[in-house]
């Protein structure tokens, strides 16, 4: 399935593997571009354990890039995700160094546009598919304006961060397809060929799946998580405000400690500090304990019904396409 966003990027299929932080690897990347779609390398790719050091992160990052290098020739990405306060983010720089010196093809950009990125990345040759986490039209034009390649519309029903207006997948991409004049791509709840085709329909021009890859064979989680999502049904999902806005998750003991805080009245703050950002998601989805963390997935976790290669999801999801 050819399109624009198969010309941009170089690929045969518009099937974008979102970056999900520690679940993604070289293993998972390069299979999924292997099919002919996008894989994208998490921040966190292929680790293990936790680092503060900017460097060692991006020096990880640039093993995990070699590997993919190593395993395909197909194009692929990486994850940046730049601070509001570029000026103290010590995480993007090296990242960003490692990125332009591996010549890697494309950065799946989240956060708010920052035209020297841009600037930096484009003369480097580098594809930005650009993903706010509190999408708009506003900000979808000032991507398009600094050079954004590709916008992602996020809605809603994804996992992870989720934005702070509660507004469906199938509302905000019509919302910024009609707003800019470069492809858009459908994120939240894509995870089986109907949704691909609704997506589509709405004005899309390709998906960025995170869940559905979650339970790939490729995929960094732990097996019993895995096996959870094949499990579970969409109406089981916890929702619980946190910082920046609200997250979900499968439940387990701590999932429901959360949104008890939630449904008690402590703030934003508090909660977070139990859940500890992120830590805890690690400590969930890649360690498999569910009670210690959560597992953050979107809510088409009802339509994931085996744990499957990447290269069958991905033909799985333009099945009849």
């Amino acid at each position: 399935m050819k399109n624009r966003v198969t010309d941009i990027l170089g690929i045969e299929k518009p099937i974008i593997q979102a970056p999900m932080f520690w679940l993604t690897n070289a293993a998972l990347v390069s299979a999924v571009s292997e099919a002919g779609g996008l894989g994208i390398l998490g921040p966190n790719a292929g680790q293990k354990t936790v680092t503060a050091s900017p460097e060692e992160t991006a020096e990880g990052m640039r093993r995990e890039i070699q590997k993919v290098k190593a395993a395909t020739q197909k194009p692929f990405g990486v994850n940046i995700i730049v601070s509001d306060n570029y000026d103290t983010d010590i995480f993007t720089p090296p990242m960003l160094k490692v990125i332009t010196e591996e010549h890697v093809p494309a950065v799946s950009y989240v956060g708010k546009a920052n035209k020297e990125i841009f600037d930096l990345l484009k003369a480097h040759g580098i594809k930005i598919i650009f993903r706010d986490l509190e999408p708009s039209a506003e900000s979808a034009q000032t991507a398009e304006l600094y050079g954004a390649d590709i916008i992602v519309a996020t809605g809603f029903d994804e996992g992870g961060t989720l934005p702070s207006k509660v507004l469906g997948t199938f509302s905000i991409v019509p919302l910024l397809a009609d707003s800019v004049s470069v492809p858009v791509l459908a994120a939240g709840g894509i995870t089986d060929s109907r949704t691909v085709k609704a997506a589509m329909a709405l004005g899309a021009e390709g998906v960025y799946c995170g869940s559905v890859f979650i339970a790939s064979q490729e995929s960094q989680a732990a097996e019993n998580v895995k096996e959870a999502i094949v499990a579970a049904e969409a109406d089981e999902l916890l929702l619980f405000r946190t910082v920046p806005a609200y997250y979900r998750s499968l439940p387990g003991e701590l999932a429901h400690r959360l949104l008890a805080m939630d449904k008690a009245g402590k703030s934003e703050e508090e909660i977070n500090s139990l859940m500890k950002g992120t830590s805890n998601m690690r400590v969930g989805m890649l360690n498999g304990d569910m009670d210690q963390g959560y597992v953050s997935v979107g809510t088409g976790i009802s339509l994931i019904h085996e744990i499957r290669p990447a290269k069958e999801i991905v033909a799985a999801l333009l099945a009849d396409g």
